[in-house]
């Protein structure tokens, strides 16, 4: 299968050539082997505080109006090494359709957001919430739109996890490698210019789709954070 796949981009006309990876020339070690990746998790993501990224070409007052949602960034070991569940979302969803995604949705009632990511993730995927180990926050961000805070959930799970999906929401579940992701021909920058200010897009090009947009960005910011 290619890379990138068949997956709608709408990419403006201004666009232009981002820059390198933030993990160009960096120790890739904890990307390679679990044992490594548990140490760097908790150095680098278990100890810190999530700040928040707020979209820059959203409207005034979008933040405050924006419902809190979750997402679980499952890692775990795999012959080929440490990798993330990622889903595909099926193309009759109201939001975000088609598109790679990790496990997660809303917040509901008094819910945390771990509470809610181990949820979705067990409607979604069938992921058993008894094999997950959290470790931690990514910075929380914003998305227009599907309105959304979202708290990224970093945790371990336990083995190779035999995941079922939900064929409501998702239709296809991909364990990609970390270092695959890590690779120069799959990561990329590109710079777009949306209500007058220029931001950067990141995309991951896997095998037969595309990752960008929010979960993109996320990734980004795990994979530095593991290679520093």
């Amino acid at each position: 299968m290619a890379r990138g796949g068949a997956q709608h981009i709408p990419r403006p006309d201004n666009w232009r050539t981002g820059d390198p990876a933030p993990w160009t020339g960096s120790d890739l070690s904890p990307l390679r082997d679990f044992s490594l990746l548990r140490r760097a998790l908790d150095e680098r993501i278990s100890t810190r505080t999530p700040g928040v990224h707020a979209s820059t070409f959203a409207p005034a007052g979008f933040d405050e109006s924006a419902r809190a949602s979750a997402v679980l960034i499952a890692l775990h070991d795999s012959p080929e090494g440490p990798s993330v569940v990622l889903t595909r979302r099926t193309q009759h969803l109201s939001s975000h359709k088609g598109e790679m995604s990790f496990p997660g949705g809303r917040v509901d009632g008094a819910e945390t957001a771990l509470e809610a990511a181990l949820r979705e993730a067990r409607e979604e995927v069938d992921l058993d919430p008894a094999t997950v180990s959290p470790v931690g926050e990514l910075d929380g961000l914003t998305t227009m739109v599907s309105r959304s805070r979202i708290h990224p959930i970093v945790a371990t799970v336990e083995g190779t996890p035999l995941l079922t999906p939900n064929l409501a929401e998702v239709d296809r579940i991909v364990h990609v490698p970390l270092v695959e992701l890590a690779h120069a021909d799959t990561y990329r920058q590109e710079k777009w210019v949306r209500a007058g200010n220029e931001v950067d897009i990141h995309f991951f090009e896997i095998e037969d789709d595309t990752v960008w947009g929010a979960t993109a960005r996320m990734l980004h910011q795990l994979l530095a954070l593991l290679t520093v």
